[in-house]
């Protein structure tokens, strides 16, 4: 027989043995069938005491096999498209072997008289089932053991966490002869989990029980996508003290859908270990608003705002203007977001919000409905030595951006604040207490909604404590520490950006919004971290508070009744400080010179407060 009269099923069969199925198990279904329908005839026998006919025995068998092949070729059983001993192909498996037990059946009861015993054909059926499962699982084994990493020259992972994220990590490990790593174990706080095993890798405890284990492994991995920080504090904790290195897996929002594996793990970074759990916004709110609708961010290039345009952006404005008075700064934020540093497009605004023609024109323009106000001046001991520039931009600049947002009839105006505008003391706070006011008079008069957003330390944020922290333990030390007691309150840069999505969502006129931030941390217990966290021997020293900063910061005005709303963790406040006239203001602008601006900026805010009280 020549190549050219090979019949077209017979190369397609040799094309798939090419494909790698593997052929001893396709040759253990074909073979099958005889021991099984031999084992049933022998039974049956015992048990009859009966001549059988065993030649139409083989018969049946072979018509069972040869349906079972007919019926895999044709559901691509056999044809390379499913993993051996997967579930999908132990599901295409039973469907053929159903066909083939009524074949066999249908031939045992036309084709022969005296037909063969019943029972024998089922049970030979159920054993040949049974042979081909067995075959399969036995191929799984082999070449598991032929994969199986070991252990020797390779960092040994004890993994935290059983369920699908441990899992997917645990299997990527096993199936990879190269890999560098190598699960020595599983462990988890579920107690329903404590007899799993997965890809031959045991759960031998809680996290409790990472010191014991510690002698067998190199590194703990926390496996575990979901994991809020209070959990990954907790586990760090242990495995410092077990001399453990610390890897974790991303967050499920950063996985969006990918695999887990050892290859996306991380070192653990300082604001996984906040020690306080992230809290979760009504996406569907946040998209009502903001989807098909013109923003306008300022201060786009800072750390808020650059974060707020990630972010915004994922609900499909139909545009996004960024405006920042930094030409660098918004470079960086356009290559976040578009890919490329060009600063070729015309929502790419720059100017400076002290500017107020720029700014109406640059309203003007672009004609935003929805405007998030992020620009300011923050660095408290700066402001103390400079405080004519804080009331300049963040009073002045925040009053051309109200009322240049005013002037076009915007949606939705919310201005980000801090929680040093809480019974202010320093000039930063007073700045940012007299913005907010401006908000709640502007919103009074204005058929849009004007909203403040009020929270604290953003960590990681530039210029905060994290950045300087991190440069002196890089210098090899002292870490400056204000006061062994100063406590702030601290959230990250996505959660405190996604919350002030969220309070556009749902805050009215009038209100201040208040995010819940969880407990205060102390400075120093942070340092402590941080110095850990890089292995450093780096020595705090105190340094003393600065003029007119706080040892404990609040986040709400004394007498401000704070109340829960539609979001748990948003507090909703009415402003009980209107702004004073705006001609006190200009007259204050017109007056004002560093050495007596501060003192003004306190006169004005108590006015305020006497008047409007």
């Amino acid at each position: 027989m020549t190549a050219r009269t090979i019949p077209r099923p017979l190369k397609a069969l040799a094309h798939a043995i090419r494909g790698h199925y593997p052929v001893p198990v396709m040759l253990a279904d074909l073979l099958a069938f005889l021991p099984a329908f031999l084992i049933a005839g022998l039974l049956r026998n015992e048990v009859g005491s009966i001549e059988l006919p065993w030649s139409e025995i083989v018969w049946v068998a072979g018509s069972g096999a040869a349906s079972l092949f007919a019926c895999g070729w044709l559901f691509h059983l056999y044809r390379n498209r499913y993993r051996v001993a997967s579930f999908d192909e132990v599901v295409v498996l039973a469907m053929c072997w159903l066909v083939a037990l009524v074949v066999a059946m249908v031939v045992n009861l036309g084709a022969f008289e005296p037909r063969v015993p019943t029972s024998i054909v089922a049970m030979g059926m159920a054993l040949a089932g049974g042979l081909m499962v067995a075959s399969r699982v036995i191929w799984r084994l082999v070449r598991r053991a032929e994969t199986r990493p070991d252990a020797a020259g390779r960092i040994r992972v004890l993994v935290f966490g059983a369920g699908e994220g441990g899992t997917q990590v645990i299997k990527s490990m096993m199936s990879d002869p190269g890999s560098r790593y190598v699960p020595v174990g599983l462990i988890d706080d579920d107690p329903r989990k404590q007899n799993r095993s997965i890809e031959g890798v045991r759960v031998m405890g809680t996290s409790e029980s990472i010191q014991g284990l510690a002698e067998r492994a190199d590194m703990l991995l926390i496996a575990v996508p979901s994991a809020q920080p209070s959990l990954i504090s907790r586990l760090d904790e242990l495995a410092h003290k077990a001399n453990l290195e610390v890897m974790i897996l991303p967050s499920t929002t950063e996985l969006l859908g990918l695999m887990a594996t050892i290859d996306s793990a991380r070192p653990l970074e300082i604001t996984d270990l906040l020690g306080r759990d992230e809290v979760e916004i009504d996406e569907a709110s946040v998209s009502d608003y903001l989807s098909g609708q013109v923003v306008l961010v300022t201060g786009a290039g800072g750390s808020i705002g650059s974060e707020l345009c990630r972010q915004i952006l994922r609900y499909e404005p139909s545009r996004l203007v960024m405006l920042d008075r930094d030409e660098t700064a918004l470079q960086s934020v356009q290559i976040s977001v578009a890919g490329h540093g060009l600063l070729d497009d015309e929502n790419i605004v720059l100017a400076d919000i002290r500017d107020r023609d720029r700014v109406f024109e640059v309203f003007e323009q672009h004609r935003p409905a929805i405007v998030f106000h992020a620009a300011a001046l923050k660095h408290l001991p700066l402001l103390e030595a400079h405080p004519r520039e804080g009331l300049l931009t963040n009073v002045f600049g925040s009053k051309n951006v109200i009322e240049a947002a005013a002037s076009i009839g915007v949606d939705r105006f919310v201005n980000v604040s801090t929680d040093k505008a809480a019974n202010p003391t320093s000039v930063l706070g007073t700045t940012k207490r007299l913005a907010e006011a401006l908000t709640v008079q502007t919103g009074k008069d204005e058929p849009g909604e004007f909203i403040s957003v009020r929270f604290g330390n953003v960590i990681g944020s530039r210029g905060s404590v994290l950045p300087a922290f991190e440069a002196q333990i890089a210098a090899g030390g002292p870490v400056t520490v204000t006061h062994p007691d100063v406590t702030r309150y601290f959230m990250s840069i996505p959660e405190a950006s996604r919350l002030v999505l969220q309070a556009g969502a749902i805050g009215k006129t009038g209100e201040t919004l208040v995010l819940d931030m969880g407990e205060p941390m102390k400075i120093v217990d942070l340092a402590t971290r941080l110095i850990r966290h890089h292995k450093s021997d780096a020595e705090i020293i105190f340094t003393g508070l600065r003029e007119n900063e706080k040892l404990h910061e609040v986040l709400g005005h004394e007498g401000e009744d704070m109340t829960a709303g539609k979001h748990p963790r948003i507090w909703h406040t009415d402003a009980l400080v209107p702004l004073a006239t705006s001609e006190r203001l200009v007259a204050l602008h017109k007056r004002a010179a560093n050495e007596i601006a501060r003192d003004l900026l306190f006169i004005c805010a108590d006015v305020a407060i006497t008047e409007h009280a």
